[in-house]
């Protein structure tokens, strides 16, 4: 196998956490001890001073006129939400009962923008009470806003989710460009502007998002400049000033083998760039970064106990005591064509130590239930602690939880 092919097969070095004693650290603890302290297992684990150095990366690297949003939807855990609220400038909410949280975990209403392209008349009322900034997603929703604006007095604060007329390259999940059900068409725009000013809502700007998972710094640039440039053009259908400019987010982590991880430089030397644009093209503008993803994945483990050991015709099977159930993204069933292992290890096995090739399987009684397929691992007894880590993001929520019966799955905050 040449070089290039096996480093081709190699996952990203998991560097963040450290090892004590042949255990990986997280939040501090060694594994075993955190598993005591847990209770059971399955669980997932997140790394407050993991969380807390991903911000001060962020903030290092983007120009200082940047606001970070924080997308809970990514883990909307309520610890950790409380804890990114006093890190971000903002939080980004996807339904009403998320909005609750983040309301719930003290974020500033004034900074919360509520997405979504099926939002109940419930939700959009929730929305104008709590005096949230929502994004307009379809003309049903201005006048869903119009009366509740008049039934409360308070004029319902709305930005416009737009479709762009591109899409964001490299990216693993596509949101805007083509038929989508996100946002409203680029076509449409002039005469749901209209809309918005014969209802009186205050509008205060637009949200573009053309994808998400992307790991190719000079695509989010040129989706970004993109964006920009659609705001400015936008624009011209409003008399009202543009005070908010979400220009999504799209910032990728590596789970695959070959994955590298996304250079921000580029992305900041372009958003300032930006910047210095808007302050003559529309210098009353916000510009808003929005990530989920990007913020919460790399601070998360997800770990298993081994409860059996299996041979079968020379294949070692590792057999663990949570599997898709727990985590449906590391199973491959969350968007992957193609399924392909995220980073796992045994925990308590590090520096070291004997190495075979072993699946991971879970304990459900479906073939589906794979963790990791034929993976270079410590070798691993009944009792040890299998850990998949990019486990921060889109884990325990984005789970069936309920599939056949099994416990659900605690989650801390360490």
């Amino acid at each position: 196998m040449s070089v290039s092919l096996r480093a081709s097969l190699v996952h990203a070095a998991m560097e963040q956490f450290t090892v004590d004693r042949g255990e990986l650290v997280v939040g501090g603890e060694r594994l075993s001890l955190l598993a005591a302290r847990v209770g059971q297992t399955p669980f997932y684990a997140y790394d407050r001073s993991l969380l807390r150095e991903r911000v001060a990366s962020l903030r290092a690297a983007l120009p200082k006129g940047i606001k970070l949003h924080y997308a809970m939807k990514a883990n909307p855990m309520p610890a950790v939400v409380s804890f990114m609220a006093g890190l971000v400038d903002g939080i980004d909410v996807a339904s009403g009962g998320e909005l609750k949280v983040a309301l719930d975990a003290g974020a500033d209403a004034a900074e919360i923008s509520f997405a979504g392209p099926g939002k109940r008349d419930p939700e959009l009322r929730q929305a104008v009470a709590s005096r949230v900034l929502v994004n307009l997603e379809s003309p049903r929703e201005v006048d869903v806003l119009a009366a509740a604006s008049a039934d409360f007095g308070v004029a319902a604060r709305v930005a416009v989710r737009v479709n762009p007329d591109f899409e964001l390259k490299g990216s693993g999940m596509k949101m805007g460009g083509g038929p989508k059900q996100f946002g409203v068409d680029v076509e449409q725009m002039p005469q749901l502007m209209a809309s918005i000013r014969h209802a009186g809502l205050a509008f205060e700007g637009f949200h573009l998002f053309a994808g998400s998972q992307n790991l190719r710094a000079e695509s989010i640039c040129e989706a970004q400049l993109k964006s920009y440039e659609l705001a400015l053009r936008l624009a011209e259908y409003t008399s009202m000033p543009v005070r908010f400019l979400n220009l999504g987010g799209g910032f990728g982590v590596p789970y695959f083998p070959g994955e590298q991880r996304l250079d921000l430089a580029p992305i900041g030397d372009n958003l300032q760039r930006l910047l210095q644009r808007a302050r003559s093209e529309m210098p009353e503008v916000a510009f808003v970064i929005e990530l989920g993803r990007y913020m919460v994945a790399e601070a998360g483990v997800y770990v298993t106990r081994v409860v059996d050991r299996k041979i079968s015709r020379g294949q070692v099977y590792l057999v663990t005591d949570g599997g898709l159930n727990h985590h449906l993204s590391a199973a491959g069933n969350f968007g992957q064509v193609v399924r392909k292992n995220y980073p796992v290890t045994i925990g308590n096995r590090q520096g070291g130590q004997a190495t075979e090739i072993a699946s991971v399987v879970g304990p459900l009684c479906t073939p589906l239930d794979l963790l990791a397929d034929r993976m270079q691992l410590p070798v691993a007894a009944i009792g040890d602690l299998a850990v998949v880590f990019q486990s921060g993001a889109y884990g325990a929520s984005a789970s069936p939880q309920a599939f056949l019966g099994h416990a659900s799955c605690p989650e801390v905050l360490v």
